[in-house]
């Protein structure tokens, strides 16, 4: 069981292979509880983020559980505090209780809004479990609503992932988020790829990308980050704190922290989880300090995914003009080939060629920093 949450940039996740046990959620929430207390609330917490999975595979009385002790341990006046749901997982009452909690923002990953791109990705809910869920969402009266799409899957065409698009927006959601599909190990899709079933084509990726980004900008949505659109206000200010190089600390298996220059995660196995929280331990796992350039190098590869560029004067004071130094090159460069701009008070900013290939651009950093070290 993967269970991690996190909080002010954070991630809380609830991915089963199979129906939890009742023993390992009372093992989790008693568990949890004790890591909430031992971040404490001197944090000032801004943001919260439950998600990577669905933490409404938990009943009501268990989302108010680990509601509450977040708000007791860590404080309950947050910015925002977003949950990640399925829609086969929605029900009334977990919604009335994340309401009352104070939840601002439900992400519902539909991946697609047809029958048929949804059984390619071997999806459990159907059109009509995401219409249902839809509207008990917004009955519920949360101020901020996502809706999570996927884009490239196998026999999709460009003309059906448009309509997806416009299915969505019809749907009147304040937030869109949208992901090329990746072939992960140990899933069906990557076994079709393995086999040569299924292939991955970059023109044609390219094309969903474009098309999707002016769909969306001819229906009133913002782009403020590769695959996040919005209507006004209704950024996901969580994610940008994370993008932006801010702080984060993570609580549950596996989560990821990143907090007073230590970077590092917990245990994924739920036994050992719970024991080094039964010892005061947090962050065991890859545990490092880090420096200067890394975050530098960190701060390019996320920020440079955000239409806002990144500022590097803004970076220098932060971290220090030599922890610019590795960068310059790679990114004068992009320059020189038309992937970015240089803006006032040194902001580099991705053309709209550089957004479709952020990617590569992000391997050509990464790594520097260390190099650098060496």
């Amino acid at each position: 069981m993967h269970v991690p949450f996190c909080s002010h940039a954070c991630d809380f996740c609830a991915f089963y292979q199979v129906e939890p046990r009742r023993d390992d959620i009372e093992r989790y929430l008693d568990a949890i509880e004790r890591e909430f207390a031992l971040i404490g609330t001197e944090r000032g917490f801004r943001t919260a983020f439950w998600g990577g999975g669905t933490p409404g595979l938990l009943p009501a009385g268990d989302l108010e559980r680990l509601g509450r002790a977040q708000i007791e341990h860590c404080g309950g006046d947050l910015q925002e505090w977003t949950v990640e749901l399925a829609p086969s997982s929605v029900r009334a009452d977990k919604l009335r209780v994340l309401r009352d909690l104070g939840v601002t923002r439900v992400s519902l990953g539909v991946q697609s809004l047809d029958a048929t791109t949804l059984e390619a990705l071997g999806r459990r809910h159907s059109t009509k479990q995401i219409a249902a869920a839809w509207d008990a969402i917004g009955a519920a009266g949360f101020p901020s609503r996502n809706l999570d799409l996927i884009f490239g899957t196998p026999g999709q065409t460009l003309e059906g992932w448009l309509a997806d698009i416009d299915a969505a927006v019809a749907m009147q959601p304040d937030h869109v988020s949208t992901y090329c599909l990746t072939f992960e190990e140990d899933t069906a899709l990557f076994v079709r790829l393995s086999q040569g079933k299924v292939s991955i084509d970059p023109e044609r990726e390219r094309l969903f990308y474009e098309a999707g980004w002016d769909r969306l900008g001819a229906s009133g949505f913002s782009q403020y980050e590769v695959s996040n659109f919005c209507r006004p206000g209704h950024a996901c200010s969580h994610n940008v704190n994370t993008w932006r190089m801010g702080e984060w600390w993570g609580a549950g298996p596996s989560a990821a922290s990143q907090s007073e220059g230590v970077r590092g995660g917990n245990a994924a196995d739920l036994d050992r989880w719970c024991a080094s929280i039964a010892d005061g331990r947090r962050v065991t796992e890859d545990r490092t300090m880090i420096t200067p350039a890394q975050y530098v190098e960190d701060a390019l590869v996320f920020g440079l995914r955000m239409n806002e560029g990144v500022d590097l004067e803004a970076l220098g004071r932060r971290f220090g003009a030599a922890a610019l130094v590795p960068f310059r090159p790679v990114l004068d460069e992009c320059v020189a080939n038309g992937l970015a701009v240089v803006e006032p008070r040194e902001n580099y900013r991705l053309t709209r060629e550089g957004m479709l290939v952020v990617d590569a651009v992000g391997a050509e950093l990464l790594g520097l920093a260390a190099a650098e070290a060496s």
